[in-house]
């Protein structure tokens, strides 16, 4: 099962990209698995349990199906099929996911095992398949593309009290591909004071910056749509990043969180850097030659490298003393070479 309180989860979305092609499907595990992420989340659709025959397109993309329904008809998997995607997930040590879209969808990842359900946007106000998520028990990231505060709300209520376990609530917006305004980062923050749960980045930007800034802001699950190619077909190709990129995405997770585990202590960090202050800091020399006993006056020293002698922050505690000893142009002074400051014209010493 995933553990988000271990490390950020990267999970590469397939969703539909496979196009009903299972061989493909498999070929997006090992891509994937390559680019280092932790999981491999697709979608189980069974036609007849989640759509009419009337249900409109939202993009009229398929050159194959002249329905919606015909679409899902197409992108269902035999659950033996899905059987072996989860092993192939396995193999390459990838936590397999699928967001269900019926009971029925449900009922068979149950029997295939899932390491973490994903509720898809579109099912946040679904209370039967959240009951249903819920009695099978395991990890839930929620998404929450299209819901209010309220419907989220009552969708986290009813996922724990139908005895759920750990659950991630995502940020997610509902727009293909997501602009930069539209992001909603904020609602990161938002999600863990609300929720008291991992906070997460479900992204459709098409880049890796998105998830790259909410791992800087907390999120602890980051969900992006993979494409092999740009090339690709597929309704979902300009919102995925490619497999290449999810690997620098990786990367720069794993950074992020190494950065974010180690708190660094300033003035310890610049005290063991005390050998490179005195390579790349300045000490105070002679401007020119100086005579012992002139009067240290503003423009008789200046601050070179190396560093290591009297620092540049010195100098306006040194005007108006004498020297005690003469010194050549870019001769470094050193405390002792001065006297004590001489005493202002009228005024009187005292014993």
């Amino acid at each position: 099962m995933l553990d988000w309180d271990e490390r950020v989860v990267v999970v590469g979305e397939v969703g539909q990209a496979h196009d009903g092609s299972l061989g493909t499907a498999h070929a997006f595990i090992d891509a994937i698995a390559d680019a280092g992420a932790d999981a491999v989340k697709f979608q189980t659709h069974i036609a007849a349990a989640e759509s009419r025959l009337c249900e409109p397109w939202r993009v009229a993309f398929s050159y194959e199906d002249e329905t919606r329904y015909a679409y899902w008809r197409r992108m269902e998997l035999s659950e033996q099929a899905w059987a072996g995607l989860r092993r192939h997930a396995a193999d390459r040590g990838l936590a397999f996911m699928s967001s269900p879209f019926s009971v029925e969808a449900v009922q068979l990842l149950s029997r295939v095992g899932v390491a973490a359900w994903k509720v898809a946007s579109g099912e946040v106000a679904h209370p039967q398949l959240l009951e249903a998520v819920a009695r099978a028990g395991g990890p839930v990231a929620l998404s929450s593309g299209m819901s209010p505060w309220t419907e989220l709300d009552a969708a986290v209520d009813r996922l724990r009290r139908g005895g759920a376990g750990p659950l991630a609530v995502l940020q997610c917006t509902s727009a293909y591909p997501t602009t930069p305004e539209r992001l909603g980062l904020n609602v990161i923050a938002e999600i863990r004071a609300r929720y008291g749960c991992a906070p997460g980045l479900s992204d459709h930007s098409g880049t890796i910056y998105p998830a790259l800034a909410a791992a800087a802001l907390g999120a602890r699950m980051l969900e992006v749509h993979v494409t092999l190619s740009r090339r690709m077909f597929g309704p979902d190709v300009a919102s995925s990043v490619t497999d290449a990129e999810l690997r620098a995405l990786v990367e720069g997770v794993r950074t992020i969180e190494a950065a974010l585990r180690s708190p660094v202590d300033k003035d310890a960090a610049a005290a063991g850097l005390a050998p490179m202050r005195a390579l790349f800091g300045r000490s105070l020399v002679a401007s020119r030659p100086l005579a012992a006993g002139h009067q240290l006056l503003e423009g008789d020293l200046v601050a070179k490298k190396p560093g290591g002698g009297v620092p540049a922050t010195e100098e306006r505690a040194l005007l108006g003393r004498p020297l005690l000893r003469p010194l050549q142009a870019d001769e470094p002074i050193e405390r002792a070479d001065v006297g004590s400051p001489e005493p202002a014209p009228g005024h009187l010493a005292t014993s």
